[in-house]
């Protein structure tokens, strides 16, 4: 049964260990879950009156509706979702076996930094395991303008076509965790498939650093690779916080007047907070309680952020939109970033750039962190092929 109050202990977001759970926004929707039982009417049975002596029959309960913010609310009955007949069967059974962990209550304090990041640690290690074990690849640390990046290339090395090119991911984490093993299980994949270099930058972590730390270290890697690489050669993609910071980045980048990468990738995550139905059908859809109504705008990294502010929410400036370069936008149809991210390729193609979004049905959030699943692999082939085909090639 779909139940909008679900323990948030054990929320599905825990147990997938998503990139963007947070605490605050755990703490704000037990805030919210909470106020909305307590806010819900009871409607007691009442019989109806019998139409003859020895027949009687009953009315159904009658469900009130929850108190709506505004005449546009409607109320959701719980009811059984069905997993998606569209989806491989390894997802739904990877998805049973998640649901499985919601129920046993794995997962974090949500409440506890330290613990999360020493969970999400051990989480990030066992998929880069799973990752190794399918995508062989060469992978050094070294720094790059002064931040922390592992560079990976294919055990094969990197393709003839590819010399020229290089991508730049940025891992998922909630902007708090992420760095290293997980930013290698975003690479690797990648590196491994469309045969170029990839350079994962391990970029400053909130609480510690806020806005625009991040989004700083990502300019000065840019910029160092602008020394061996021409701008058109170079791709930006991330998941979840990762699509975010793609965002901003890429924002940054041309409010800085620098040449703008050939293609980025923004998956499960964009320029936009994460609003709209998504936020609620998409948690519901996986038995989590709604998303917090701001979206994401209590996260610790961007509490130093101001609405107004262009590269932090770059979704929301048309002029800006339209220097973008082409965008591969990509979620798992039960994914709570679905909306903004339909929201911002149309926002892109209204702006005239070449905006594609793919969406898999019955998948969640940052599905992909899976490398054995169909989909999974489906979703680096298309990622591939993306910047293949929009990169240049013409060197330095």
């Amino acid at each position: 049964m779909i139940q909008s109050t679900v323990s948030l202990r054990t929320t599905f977001l825990a147990s997938l260990l998503t990139a963007f759970a947070c605490a605050p926004l755990q703490a704000q929707a037990r805030q919210s879950t909470q106020q909305a039982q307590q806010a819900q009417p009871t409607q007691p049975t009442q019989p109806t009156q019998p139409t003859q002596p020895t027949q009687v029959q009953p009315t159904q309960p009658v469900r009130q509706p929850a108190p709506a913010s505004d005449a546009a609310t409607t109320s959701i009955p719980a009811t059984d979702l069905p997993y998606s007949q569209f989806a491989s069967p390894a997802a739904k059974a990877k998805f049973a076996e998640l649901l499985a962990e919601v129920r046993a209550g794995k997962g974090p304090n949500p409440t506890d930094i330290t613990e999360q990041r020493q969970f999400y640690q051990r989480y990030n290690d066992d998929r880069l395991r799973e990752v190794e074990r399918r995508y062989p690849a060469k992978v050094s640390q070294q720094t790059m303008a002064g931040v922390p990046v592992h560079t990976v290339e294919p055990a094969a090395g990197i393709a003839p076509e590819q010399q020229q090119r290089v991508l730049i991911n940025l891992h998922g984490g909630a902007f708090m965790w992420g760095a290293g093993s997980g930013a290698l299980v975003e690479a690797i994949p990648i590196a491994a498939v469309s045969g170029m270099r990839v350079v994962t930058v391990d970029y400053r972590l909130a609480p510690e650093h806020t806005y625009p730390a991040a989004v700083d270290d990502v300019e000065a890697v840019y910029r160092e690779l602008l020394k061996q690489y021409r701008a058109e050669n170079i791709g930006i993609y991330g998941c979840s916080a990762g699509g975010v910071l793609t965002a901003q980045a890429t924002a940054r980048l041309l409010q800085k007047k620098l040449p703008a990468p050939g293609a980025i990738g923004m998956f499960c995550g964009t320029g936009l907070l994460f609003r709209g139905d998504s936020g609620t059908l998409g948690q519901l859809a996986v038995g989590s309680p709604p998303m917090a109504a701001d979206g994401g705008a209590a996260l610790p990294y961007l509490s130093t952020a101001q609405a107004s502010d262009t590269v932090a929410y770059p979704m929301q400036s048309p002029q800006l939109l339209a220097r973008f370069p082409p965008s591969l936008l990509l979620a798992g149809g039960r994914d709570f970033a679905l909306s903004a991210l339909t929201t911002a390729q149309r926002r892109l193609l209204a702006a005239g750039v070449d905006a594609r979004l793919i969406v898999f049905d019955g998948l969640w959030h940052a599905f992909f962190v899976f490398p054995d699943l169909p989909e999974s692999q489906e979703a680096y082939a298309r990622i591939s092929e993306f910047f293949d085909q929009h990169l240049g090639r013409a060197q330095r």
